[in-house]
């Protein structure tokens, strides 16, 4: 008999919900068969840490006496986007400091969330109704009204590995790719990242709560560069990138760790983002789904040096997860730019939150396409 969401939000509530981890729930599945499995579970946890460039925060500074419209507004001398109004910004993920270039919009959002002061510079051209034209002070996330992470493109449901087939290093948001395929870097939790354990999106979707940077956030859209067209294994896995999807959570309740900023070499800055998802086991095939391990998900391996860029291998998580991996009777060793420890700790929070009944599941009020394609740019 297939589950609801009510049924299992009233375990939750009751304190009687059997929620486990994607490791968990696989030897469950092994020792009791899936029928007996999906009777017992009830949620699945999933989790990711890693680079998401597609991040950034909307806040509101509060306004100003006399109040300004800011049209340049500089955050520890990082850009921030003011083409909204009045005293509302957005400040990327990837922007950059004018004068420091290891210094950027993550670290903006990471030491706002770490309690630190940050510099205010505002500049407006001036109106009848907002008269001043320059503010500057400093601020903590205690001053500000509102603070949220809004992030377009989180989670990607798989991504490809990176090789540099050329005679001299690249520097990438792959990281360093040293040449002659050097070595393999990559970026996944493999069988716990969320996407992958729902990976048509039945529990997935618009208004799905989900775990962000340590406190309760939403998927408030499919991600930009959603694609579910993808070419799938036989386990119906996507084997290059697929779905993404863009969230959004109160930046005053987050927890820094959980937002780490990153400079990569000749790319520029980044944020890692820590979020969990809870999968709630539906029926069997929900299951099913569910307790793929790393040896059943694969990848392709890419050359960055070339554009378009090659596939030069495909490869099971579980051969990356190894430490080498054979190219061309040769082998080469990978790196995980992932942090698969700090996903574990924010999976294990959710579980925490979950048991205590402090977090129920939210089902998609609208599902995602099943038959999105990805545009590419045109240049004339």
């Amino acid at each position: 008999m297939p589950k609801t969401y009510e049924e299992i939000n009233e375990k939750i509530k009751k304190g009687e919900v059997v929620v486990v981890s994607v490791k968990e729930a696989i030897e469950i599945t092994n020792h009791k068969g899936l029928k007996e499995a999906a009777k017992e579970i009830d949620i699945v946890t999933t989790a990711t840490f890693g680079p998401m460039c597609s991040s950034g925060a909307f806040i509101n500074f509060g306004h100003s006496n006399p109040p300004i419209r800011l049209t340049k507004t500089m955050l520890n001398g990082v850009m921030a986007y003011s083409g909204i109004a009045a005293v509302d910004t957005y400040i990327g993920a990837t922007e950059q400091s004018l004068s420091n270039p290891k210094y950027g919009g993550a670290n903006i959002i990471h030491d706002l969330v770490a309690g630190k002061q940050i510099e205010l510079i505002g500049h407006s051209k001036g109106s009848d109704c907002y008269p001043n034209k320059f503010v500057k002070r400093h601020i903590r996330l205690s001053d500000l009204n509102e603070a949220y992470l809004f992030n377009p493109r989180n989670a990607y449901q798989n991504y490809s590995g990176a090789v540099n087939t050329s005679t001299r290093d690249i520097y990438t948001y792959m990281g360093r790719l040293k040449a002659n395929i050097g070595n393999i870097n990559y970026s996944t939790t493999g069988q716990m990242s969320p996407l992958l354990k729902d990976p048509q999106f039945r529990t997935i979707g618009v208004g799905t709560r989900i775990y962000l940077a340590g406190t309760r956030g939403y998927v408030s859209w499919y991600g930009t560069q959603f694609n579910t067209s993808a070419e799938c294994n036989d386990k119906n896995i996507p084997i290059k990138p697929a779905g993404t999807i863009a969230t959004i959570g109160n930046l005053k309740e987050m927890k820094a760790k959980y937002l780490k900023p990153i400079y990569l070499r000749n790319y520029g800055v980044s944020l890692n983002v820590g979020l969990a998802i809870p999968i709630p086991i539906l029926d069997e095939d929900q299951l099913a789904q569910a307790v793929i391990s790393n040896k059943d998900i694969t990848t392709q391996i890419l050359d960055y040096s070339k554009n378009p860029k090659g596939i030069i291998k495909n490869v099971s998580f579980e051969d990356l997860n190894k430490g080498v991996v054979s190219i061309a009777g040769k082998k080469i060793k990978t790196y995980n730019i992932s942090n698969i420890k700090l996903a574990r700790e924010i999976e294990t929070e959710l579980i925490a939150e979950i048991k205590k009944g402090n977090f129920l599941l939210q089902k998609p009020i609208e599902q995602f396409p099943l038959n999105k394609s990805v545009k590419k740019m045109v240049v004339s």
